[in-house]
């Protein structure tokens, strides 16, 4: 946890990740689940850049800075995930079956 996240960040995330493993037991569908939690990202993140503007013109001078700052953000999130997944694999891709 670094020095900007709060105590409840992860249980915020893990919200959002419940909700998602709920949804796929009524799609059954991963990469729409994924696509979907995706996209609702993209858009409280556009609309909570939107807050911090006083015009639509205001924020397209901001759109490539926001743009790189989330890009880099999603970035670096993913990788640690990804590592997290490939260092503890064993570990997190159990099944009752294995």
């Amino acid at each position: 946890m670094t020095e900007s996240t709060d105590e409840s960040f992860y249980d915020r995330a893990d919200a959002h990740i419940h909700l998602s493993n709920e949804q796929l037991k009524a799609f059954e569908n991963l990469g729409k689940v994924s696509a979907s939690m995706m996209f609702g990202t993209t858009r409280f993140n556009a609309w909570a850049s939107a807050q911090s503007f006083k015009s639509g013109a205001e924020m397209a001078q901001a759109r490539e800075a926001m743009l790189n700052y989330f890009c880099e953000q999603y970035r670096m999130m993913l990788e640690d995930n990804l590592d997290d997944h490939i260092n503890n694999f064993t570990q997190y891709m159990k099944t009752e079956n294995a």
